[in-house]
């Protein structure tokens, strides 16, 4: 199937582009290379390929959770800037405008 000069007007008003008249020409001849090219691949025999959703195989490294002590309350109130007996003090984020 080849692209022709219409196809590459319909595409480009579609994408709201404008071309001149020897963008057109380009445009034409590189689609019609890369559909060649993909062509090309489609006659490569992939039946012992399996599918890859990422190129380089990647696993993540978890660590086991440890349950531990935590820090008191009162130590991590400590240094705040803003404090109540049990919470940090933040200011509103949230709100009308």
């Amino acid at each position: 199937m080849a692209v022709t000069k219409n196809d590459v007007a319909h595409i480009a008003k579609l994408a709201r582009l404008s071309f001149t008249e020897a963008e057109m020409e380009a445009l034409t001849h590189h689609l019609n290379d890369i559909l060649k090219y993909v062509e090309k691949l489609n006659t490569l025999d992939t039946s012992n390929v399996e599918p890859l959703s990422q190129v380089i195989d990647s696993t993540n490294v978890f660590r086991d959770d440890i349950v531990g002590p935590s820090l008191p309350r009162e130590d991590a109130l400590m240094n705040a800037p803003a404090h109540t007996d049990e919470f940090f003090r933040v200011p509103k984020v949230l709100g009308d405008k």
